[in-house]
């Protein structure tokens, strides 16, 4: 398998944070089939969600896989009454990635980011690396540098 580089490797290179790259057969979006193909355990497994802010303003939420976003633990963390899921074609647009393989790494336009505080507790996690197929395996921590992304409460 040839090395893959996306801007969201890069990025973290950039940044010398260190990760693994983790391939697999990208057949179906969503955290739970990218954790099956990779036994990876679902709960440390991150999807990355784009969500609405209102007033053009938009942010990530970095979740475990297994668990929902709440919308109103999601608005109280970014201060505003209330937010949305951001539409596909927005989420596309802001990240430059494709649903699927949206990564918190090396957006388009950047966002602001929250991290579900329950992720804190694994030595390792995965997250997308900006393409369908491939993730990258990394401390919490390392995450919550790159980004300077804020650890919160936000399951619902």
């Amino acid at each position: 398998m040839r090395p893959v580089s996306t801007r969201a490797i890069a990025w973290l290179q950039q940044k010398k944070i260190s990760f693994d790259v983790i391939h697999y057969d990208h057949e179906e979006k969503g955290a739970a089939f990218a954790a099956r193909s990779t036994g990876f355990p679902l709960e440390q497994t991150i999807k990355t969600l784009v969500t609405d802010l209102g007033g053009n303003r938009f942010g990530l939420a970095l979740m475990p896989g297994h668990q929902q976003l709440s919308l109103k633990k999601l608005a109280k963390a970014f201060g505003i009454k209330k937010a949305a899921m951001a539409s596909t074609e927005t989420a596309e647009r802001l990240t430059g990635y494709h649903v699927g393989g949206i990564s918190p790494f090396g957006l388009q336009q950047q966002l602001p980011a929250v991290m579900e505080e329950t992720l804190q507790q694994w030595e390792a996690v995965m997250v997308n690396a900006g393409q369908r197929g491939v993730m990258l395996k990394m401390t919490p921590g390392d995450i919550v540098k790159a980004l300077g992304c804020r650890v919160t409460p936000l399951v619902g």
